[in-house]
Order: structure tokens, then C-alpha cells, then sequence
């Protein structure tokens, strides 16, 4: 993967848009990313980063909220652009974070949403290949073929992430390897194997569970039953024993079941002929009892004859009576009926003569009936012309309410139409009222923007003096800082001195400690040694080297101290700048007072469209008003003509309805009262006819109940009323004689069967019979409960012994089975006889260390002349703690393995960039063979010495090789006079940074 181009605008430190062009310096093959610390120079890696991947990791979980500039102003964009290319094509990657920006309308912020986009060069130009986040996302990952972990551990080589790979203890390393090379799957294929011996072991104890608990059921049964002694069930047996003991009680169990069996048939045949003797005795005495009563029942039936005889006489002659029924019950009917109508006819008559009108002249009846219809017809008709009359007299007060309203709808009109009026001559002055007041509300509203942004210098102004007080005592301590470094590097400086004047003082007493008599000395070569030195408070090389690393240290954090002085300074400078010399208070007046104007002024632009709202709508309204004017003298013509027509309408309809009326109160009372004289009339009438129908109807239903009665054997009608009876007292009746006669001549043939079987007269004693019954079911019902109770002991032993002995058999292959699963699942785990505790996955990754640790010593030979080299270690480590992916170092001059904690800063460097590199080159081996053809590193360089700085340049020399182009990230002078080629990230005097490029 090469990275070609970099553009950036409103990130991080970078406010205008900057571009980093990466083949410019293609020729070099290595350049610098220089710049004062806290300009921005790891801020381009996290551009990087953040366009391919849509993130900074170092941010943590709210990195994205952070991308945006602070020096950014609210319409200002924030974007990312990365240009780069892989075997599958050039690609270029657009991403924008979610950030807030000003509304387009209403004023506000509102929130812009994250935004990417993903193109590809071809020969027609740039195409687009996907617009949404997971489409980019997906497509990135095919076409870099790295995750982001990848990425950032062989590509950008940020602030001291490779050196914490070399430190990290087997557990930290563990999780950068399982997200490195993905061997999340080897931890899923242990939890798989434990969760299999789990399953297993709990399956095999189930087992014995069952198979123990079917053999004491067993047991119990064996005793209970009694088909065993005790002491064939000993305590602690193995099951193969108790399963014999159990077969063996078994057999006894089937003999004795067979026994019982036997018995049992015998007392169900006895039982039988008992029954046997039973059933007929009882047949016999039921016999006995049935003759007994049919002789009582044939004597009083006998008894009852003269009874019988009088129920048939009465029986016949209700036949004969019931044969006349009809014309007895007609005739009286009509009689009933002529007396109603007569009454009916009477009280109609009283009813009509109370309204004293006469319609028919003298007493003759002849035609009174049609003369009254005839009358009430007349009357019907007169009510129905005056019906018009009284529908008007009803409807007397809507009209006058319609009246009342045809009067308002005047008025209202009349009204309306002034209204319209006193609108036109009020508009003029409303209109340039309204014109005045939007005037003015726009000059105000016009120095929104030029108060936004007095708002916004204001804010700046004040975060900036709060800033100042904040630096000030920042630089403070940095002086201080500064002030102790010095001291103690002085220290450091004269105890070295110290010791090496002691050293030298004391080689006298060194070299005389090994002067041996008789031996030459090494410095004057005498064999004779009168008067050697003494060898007081010797001072060691070692000493001299601790001393000396002490000095360096303390000069490192001399220099580091004073790189930080450096920097609040020019901190303290910057936020002087921009705090424009307003103190805290100052600035917060001035920000309260802009804030005020800028208040006003918004709520001047919102005045200002209201008003103009208003003012169109006055323009409208007077534009309306002659349209207005028309229509409302329309209106007012049509509610007098309306009203004119409802005066009229109800004069007409007050003179028809006292013509109607005539002299009665109203015109409906009079229709009532003649309505209920004609129905009165008609009322007459009905009944008039009603009584003659009815007397002429009496008349022959009389003379034929005399022509019956003639033909009858009843001479007088109260004589045949008398013999009627009710058909329900008449079928009792005939029942009665029909059930009398069948019951006697079904107890005659009972009794003479009975008789016929020469019964003994004195009942036989069924005692002894049921005695014998009773003593042969109690003996079969004991011999069948003893032979189901054992055959069902029997059973139930032979069940729970058949299933004991297969859950035993299954048992043992299961437990051959969860042996062999239980071996593997802790070889896996670390368990069990792996003496390293390496699980699978911390296996798999020792073999990856192994390969990563032999492609790093390829260079870490070199860079330390050949005296380091990088070695895995599997050793266990102490208190449990995770072990298996150790690094050692081993030391060539002292043939001894260290800890890669007891490296100098120097040789950390060294080391963790060799193991960088190595790393790199496996992962990327890995990732499908990628080839890596611009690589990044940050910082580190500071704590090398001359030397070490040469060597580590080498090795970046050897990096380019191949057209690989290396970009270094520090603030070391050294590197930048052998680095020409250079990047210089700088801050500008108002914040933001900027990029300067190679000319």
C-alpha cells in the first residue's frame, strides 16, 4: 500500500485546508515531519488514520467529537481527504466527522451528519464506488486488506506503541497478537472443548446416578418381597456383584409368583360353584316372592268390577254428549254475543246524543246507520280545507322569527358594509405604519453577522485570559521545573566527576591487590613489593556507569524540561495573542454585551419577517377592500328584499287562518272538535250494525241446537251439558278401564306359570348359600391380590435390573469417551500435563511470536553490532499470571538472557523498532503478502545517543530500499540535518497550524 496525497481543512490544529503531497518525496525515500511540539505533527497519522478508517484511537471512545477544529468557525467544513493505492487500483477516500453548523434557516445551529465517500481512478477520471458508511467500510477492508489494529501497528508507528509491544508482559501482548493475526477462533474451540467435558462429565454422573439409585430401588424391592437374604447385598459392592444378586433374586422372585398363580386359579373355580349355589337358591325364593304376589294382586283387581262397570257407563254416555258439544257451546256463544252488542250499541249512543246533533227525522231507525256515515263523510271533508289554515296557524311563530331574521340579516349587512367602509379609509395610515416599523427592525437586523462575530471574538478573547492565568501558572511550574532538572543534573554531574577523581586516585590500591610475592609487578616489573598502597573505598566500573546513567538521565530530563518551558512559553505567548490584553473580567464584560447586541438583533430579523407579514397582508386586505365594498351592498340589496317577502308571507297567512277559524277559539280546536263528533257518528254506526248481525246470528244458532237435541238420547240440554266431560277426565277414564283389564289377565298367566312349578309354600333360607359365596371371594380375592402383588414385585425388579445393567454397560463406554474428551479439553485449556499452561490460542500466537522475533532480529543483529538478539520465552510465569508469550533479551557479551525491561533508552528504541518491523512484516505476510510501500514512526529518536542515532538511521536508510518511502515524525536536530527532506507543521500567531511542504 502507498500513500500518494493528503488533504485536510477544519481538523485537529488545521483550520484552512492543507495538502501533504507523499510523492514528492518518492526520490528521497524518507523524509521529516517536523514542528515544535504541540504544533500537529501526529495530527497528519491521525488524518490518516481517521480517513481510512473513520477514527483516531488515540482519542478513545469520543474521538470523533474531537476531530473537528476548535479554530474552525460555525460554517466552516471539516473534511479528510486520502489519496493512496494497492494492487487492486489508485483510490481516494472523502470523510467528514458530525459536527454543527449554522442553520439555513431560522437561524441556530444544527447538526451536520458524518459523511464519507469512496472513489477510483480509471482512464475516465475519478469514479465513485460507495457513498455510505458501511459500503466504504466494507469496500476499504477488501481493498486494504488490514483492520485498523493492523493498520496502526505496521503502518503508523505512532508515540511509543511499538515499545510498549517489547515491555508488555504475556497477557497485553496476548490481546494485541489475537487482534493482530485473528485467532479470537482457537479461544471458541477451547471454550468448546470444556463446554463438551462439562456436558459429558454431567452426562456420566447422570449415569451413575441412574444406574445407583435403579439398583437401590432394586434392592429394596428384593427385601421387601422377601426373594433374598441380607447378606447377599453387601455394603460397598461393585455393581457388577449387585447385578448378579439381583438376577439371582430374581429367579427366586418368578418361582414364587408361579406358586401364587396356581393358587389363585384353584380359589376362582371355587368361587364359581359357589356362585353358582347362590344365583339358584336366590332364583327359587324370587320365585316363591312373584307367586305370593300375583295372588294378592289377581284378588284386588277382582275387588274392583262394580267400579269398573260404573266408569264404563260414564264413558258412554260422555261419548254420547260430546257429539252435541258444538251446537250447546255456538248457541250459547251468539246469545253472549248479541247481549254485548246490545250494550255496546247503547253506550255509543249515549257518547253521540251528549253533542246534541240531529241528522234523522222521527223515530224510524230505518237507515240510521248510513245516514250517520253519510254525515261524518261531510264533516271529513270540510276538516280537510281548513287543514291549510291550521298548518299556517302552527307555523305562526317561525314566521315571525323569520320576520326577525330578515330584519337582523339587514342590520348585519347594513353593519358589514360600514365596516368595509371605515377599512378603507383606515388602510392608508396602517400601511405606512407597518412600512415604518420593518424598516427599522431590518436596519437593526442587518448587524446580526457583524455581531455573531463580535460574539464569537468576544468568546475567544475570553477563553483566551482565562487560558493566560491557567499558562501563566503552567509556565510557573515549567520554570520551576526547569530550575530542579538543572540542579540535579549539576549533582548528577559532580558526583560523576567525584567518582571518577576517586577512580583514578584509587588504581594505586587497585593494582596492588594483585601484586603476589615473587611475581613481577605489571607496572614496574620488581618481584620485590616493600611497601604496596592500600586499596580504600575502591570505586568500580560499574560505579562509573551507574553514575554516568544517572548524569544521563538527569540530562535527558534537563532537556526534556526545558522542551517543555519552551513550549508553555510559546503557549503562554499564543493565548496573550489572542486574548488581545483583556483580562478575565474585561473579557467577560465585553462577551456579556455582545451578547446582549447580538440578542437584540435576532430578535430584530424575527420582527422584521413578522412585520413584513403583516404588511402583505394589509397590501392584500386593501387590494380585497373594493371587491369587500361590492359584495357587502349586494348583500344588504338582498336582505331587504328577503325581508320584504316575509312580511308578506305572513299577512296572507293571518287572514286565511281567521277565515278558518270562524268562531271557534282556533282553527285546530275546531278541526278537533268536528274530527270527534264525525268519529263519534261513525262509532254509532259500527255499533248499530254490529247488534243486528249479532241478533240475526243468535236466532239460528238456537234452531239448530233444537234439531240436535231431537236426534239425541237427551231430552233437555242441561241433561247433555251435565254428561259432557273434559277430553283430558275422558281419557283418564278409558285408561283407567283399559289398564283394569290388562292387569288381570296378565296376573292370571303369571300365577298360572308359578303354580304349574309346584313351589314350596314356606320361603327356603338363602343364609348358608351366601355364607359360602362370601368365605369363597374373600379366599380368591386374597389369592389374587399375593399373586398380582408378587408378579408386579417381579416386574418392577426385572425392569429396574434390565435398565441398571444397560445404563452400567453404556456407562463404561461413556466413561472411555469423556476420558479421552476430559484428555484433550485440558491439553487445550493448559490443564493437565501441559507442563508450559499454554492454552491452544496462546500456542497458535507463540508460533507467531516465534516468526515475528526471528524477522526482528534480521535488524536488531545490525543495530546493535551484533550483541542483542530478541528470543521468545515460554517460561512459566509466577502467580498464575498468563504465560507463554514472553520476550527475553539475549546478551551476546555476557552469554546471559535479560529482561527486556533492563535495556537503556537507547536500546529500547532499538530493540521495539526492530520488533516493529518484524511484526510488520508477518502481519502483513499474513494479510495475504501485502506490500507496504510508505511506513510511518513516531518520535522515539530523542533518547538515542550520537551513536545509537546513526545506526537507527541505517536501518531507516534500508528501510527505502525497494522504493518504500519512510515518514519520521521529531523534533530531534540531529535528524533533521541528515533527513533533507522535510515536513515543517508550524502555529500560526492566531492558533490554528499550518503545513509547510518542500518547494
Amino acid at each position: 500500500m502507498r500513500l500518494h496525497r493528503l488533504e485536510v481543512e477544519g481538523f485537529g490544529p488545521f483550520r484552512a485546508r492543507q495538502i501533504v503531497d507523499f510523492d514528492a518525496f518518492s526520490d528521497d525515500g524518507i523524509f521529516l515531519i517536523g514542528g515544535r511540539t504541540g504544533a500537529g505533527k501526529s495530527s497528519i497519522l491521525d488524518a490518516v488514520c481517521f480517513g481510512l478508517y473513520g477514527g483516531v484511537p488515540r482519542y478513545g471512545k469520543d474521538g470523533e467529537k474531537r476531530l473537528r477544529s476548535d479554530h474552525s468557525q460555525p460554517d466552516e467544513p471539516t473534511e479528510v481527504v486520502v489519496e493512496f493505492s494497492t494492487v487492486a487500483g489508485r483510490f481516494r477516500v472523502t470523510r467528514s466527522p458530525e459536527y454543527l453548523r449554522p442553520a439555513k434557516r431560522g437561524g441556530g445551529l444544527t447538526k451536520q451528519a458524518a459523511a464519507v465517500s469512496l472513489e477510483e481512478r480509471t482512464d475516465a477520471g475519478w469514479v465513485g464506488r460507495a457513498a455510505r458508511a458501511v459500503d466504504v467500510g466494507n469496500e476499504l477492508a477488501d481493498i486494504l486488506q488490514l483492520t485498523q489494529e493492523q493498520f496502526l501497528q505496521v503502518i503508523l508507528l505512532a508515540q511509543n506503541r511499538f515499545a510498549d509491544f517489547l515491555l508488555s508482559d504475556s497477557s497485553k501482548r496476548q490481546v494485541l497478537l489475537r487482534r493482530l493475526f485473528g485467532t479470537e477462533r482457537f479461544e471458541d474451540y477451547q471454550a468448546r472443548f470444556d463446554e463438551r467435558r462439562r456436558i459429558a462429565e454431567k452426562a456420566l454422573g447422570t449415569r451413575r446416578a441412574t444406574v445407583d439409585a435403579r439398583l437401590e430401588q432394586a434392592e429394596v424391592l428384593v427385601i421387601e418381597g422377601g426373594f433374598g437374604g441380607d447378606a447377599e447385598f453387601v455394603q460397598g459392592a461393585d455393581t457388577d456383584a449387585r447385578i448378579d444378586a439381583l438376577r439371582r433374586a430374581l429367579a427366586r422372585g418368578d418361582y414364587r409368583a408361579e406358586r401364587l398363580e396356581a393358587d389363585r386359579d384353584e380359589a376362582e373355580k371355587a368361587l364359581a360353584a359357589a356362585d353358582a349355589g347362590l344365583a339358584g337358591a336366590k332364583e327359587v325364593r324370587q320365585a316363591q316372592a312373584e307367586r305370593d304376589r300375583a295372588r294378592t294382586a289377581l284378588a284386588a283387581l277382582d275387588a274392583q268390577q262394580a267400579e269398573i262397570a260404573d266408569a264404563v257407563q260414564r264413558r258412554d254416555g260422555a261419548r254420547a254428549a260430546e257429539a252435541l258439544r258444538s251446537v250447546i257451546q255456538a248457541a250459547s256463544r251468539a246469545e253472549k254475543a248479541r247481549a254485548v252488542a246490545a250494550d255496546a250499541e247503547h253506550e255509543t249512543r249515549t257518547i253521540w246524543n251528549a253533542h246534541g246533533v240531529d241528522i234523522i227525522d222521527g223515530n224510524n231507525e230505518t237507515g240510521e246507520a248510513a245516514a250517520l256515515r253519510a254525515w261524518a263523510s261531510a264533516r271529513i271533508r270540510e276538516v280537510g280545507a281548513w287543514q291549510r289554515a291550521a298548518d299556517l296557524e302552527q307555523q305562526g311563530a317561525a314566521r315571525a322569527e323569520s320576520v326577525a331574521s330578515a330584519r337582523h340579516s339587514v342590520a348585519d349587512a347594513t353593519d358589514a358594509l360600514a365596516a368595509v367602509e371605515r377599512e378603507r379609509e383606515e388602510l392608508p395610515a396602517q400601511l405606512a405604519d407597518l412600512t415604518e416599523r420593518r424598516d427599522a427592525a431590518r436596519r437593526q437586523g442587518d448587524r446580526f453577522d457583524d455581531l455573531t462575530r463580535a460574539k464569537a471574538d468576544a468568546e475567544r478573547r475570553r477563553a483566551a485570559a482565562v487560558d493566560v492565568e491557567k499558562q501563566s501558572a503552567a509556565q510557573a511550574e515549567a520554570e520551576r521545573a526547569v530550575l530542579e532538572a538543572s540542579t540535579a543534573h549539576t549533582a548528577a554531574q559532580s558526583a560523576l566527576t567525584a567518582l571518577r577523581r576517586r577512580r583514578l586516585d584509587g588504581y594505586a590500591g587497585e593494582l596492588a591487590t594483585a601484586l603476589v610475592p615473587g611475581e613481577a609487578c605489571a607496572v614496574c616489573g620488581s618481584t620485590e613489593h616493600p611497601s604496596p598502597a592500600e586499596h580504600v573505598d575502591p570505586v568500580s566500573a560499574d560505579d562509573i556507569a551507574q553514575a554516568e546513567a544517572v548524569r544521563d538521565a538527569a540530562a535527558a530530563a534537563e532537556r526534556t524540561a526545558s522542551d517543555h518551558e519552551s513550549s508553555m512559553r510559546a503557549a503562554l505567548a499564543a493565548v496573550r495573542e489572542r486574548a488581545d490584553g483583556r483580562t478575565v473580567e474585561q473579557a467577560v464584560i465585553e462577551l456579556e454585551a455582545a451578547t446582549t447586541e447580538l440578542a437584540a438583533a435576532s430578535a430584530a430579523v424575527e420582527q422584521a419577517i413578522a412585520l413584513e407579514g403583516e404588511l402583505q397582508a394589509a397590501t392584500t386586505r386593501r387590494d380585497e377592500n373594493e371587491q369587500r365594498r361590492a359584495d357587502a351592498e349586494k348583500q344588504v340589496s338582498a336582505a331587504r328584499e328577503q325581508l320584504a317577502l316575509a312580511e308578506q308571507s305572513a299577512s296572507e297567512a293571518e287572514v286565511l287562518i281567521a277565515q278558518a277559524r270562524g268562531e271557534h277559539p282556533s282553527v285546530a280546536a275546531r278541526i278537533a272538535l268536528v274530527t270527534e263528533q264525525a268519529a263519534d257518528a261513525v262509532a254509532l254506526a259500527d255499533a248499530v250494525d254490529d247488534r243486528e248481525t249479532r241478533a240475526t246470528a243468535a236466532s239460528e244458532a238456537l234452531a239448530e241446537r233444537s234439531t240436535a237435541l231431537q236426534h239425541s238420547p237427551f231430552d233437555e240440554v242441561t241433561a247433555a251439558e251435565a254428561a259432557l266431560l273434559a277430553p283430558a277426565e275422558l281419557a283418564a277414564l278409558e285408561d283407567r278401564i283399559s289398564a283394569h283389564a290388562i292387569a288381570l289377565g296378565t296376573e292370571r298367566q303369571i300365577l298360572l306359570d308359578l303354580e304349574l312349578r309346584m313351589l314350596p309354600e314356606e320361603a327356603i333360607d338363602l343364609a348358608p348359600a351366601q355364607q359360602a359365596a362370601t368365605d369363597a371371594r374373600a379366599t380368591w380375592t386374597a389369592a389374587v391380590d399375593a399373586a398380582n402383588r408378587t408378579r408386579g414385585t417381579v416386574t418392577q425388579l426385572r425392569g429396574l435390573t434390565d435398565t441398571a445393567a444397560s445404563e452400567h454397560a453404556a456407562g463404561a463406554e461413556q466413561q472411555a469417551e469423556y476420558d479421552v474428551l476430559r484428555g484433550l479439553a485440558d491439553t487445550l485449556a493448559g490443564r493437565g500435563a501441559n507442563t508450559h499452561k499454554m492454552n491452544l490460542e496462546t500456542f497458535v500466537l507463540a508460533a507467531e511470536l516465534e516468526e515475528i522475533v526471528e524477522a526482528a532480529n534480521l535488524r536488531l543483529h545490525e543495530m546493535s553490532a551484533g550483541r542483542y538478539q530478541l528470543q521468545h520465552s515460554d517460561a512459566l510465569a509466577s502467580h498464575g499470571k498468563a504465560s507463554g508469550l514472553g520476550i527475553v533479551v539475549f546478551d551476546g557479551f555476557t552469554g546471559q538472557t535479560r529482561p527486556a525491561r533492563s535495556l537503556s533508552g537507547g536500546e529500547t528504541f532499538l530493540s521495539s523498532l526492530a520488533l516493529a518491523l518484524g511484526l510488520a512484516e508477518v502481519v502483513t505476510a499474513r494479510a495475504g503478502g501485502i506490500r507496504l510501500d510508505t511506513l510511518f514512526i513516531d518520535e522515539g529518536f530523542g533518547s538515542l545517543d550520537a551513536d545509537t542515532l546513526e545506526v537507527a538511521m541505517r536501518t531507516l536508510d534500508e528501510l527505502r530500499q525497494g522504493g518504500r518511502t519512510v515518514g519520521v515524525i521529531s523534533h530531534v536536530e540531529a535528524m533533521q540535518e541528515q533527513i533533507p527532506a522535510q515536513l515543517t507543521v508550524r502555529t500560526l500567531p492566531d492558533g490554528p497550524s499550518v503545513i509547510d511542504a518542500p518547494v
